[in-house]
């Protein structure tokens, strides 16, 4: 979408984010595990693929700050998918 809307690129580009985004939004509905806790490991997912857009489309290469901050958001995804509970 950001691409299409900011940058002028072509209408399916649009469509394309379009269907991306409903699939972002319908994805974690149809899990079986914990809404709540599938939700959150998401997000975790988001962060890091955020900064990998940000590296390989905006060509802003990712600090060292930016990559601790992935990999803490990758642990905390995997404890709330994966922590044994009792």
């Amino acid at each position: 979408m950001w691409l299409w809307i900011r940058e002028k690129w072509a209408w399916w580009v649009g469509g394309l984010g379009a269907l991306i985004l409903i699939g972002y939004g319908i994805i974690p509905t149809l899990q079986t595990a914990n809404f709540g806790r599938v939700y959150a490991a998401y997000g975790g997912v988001f962060v890091v693929l955020s900064i990998l857009w940000g590296w390989g489309i905006d060509g802003v290469k990712p600090d060292g700050w930016d990559i601790l901050g992935g990999a803490i958001c990758l642990v905390g995804v995997g404890l709330i998918m994966y922590a044994p509970r009792g």
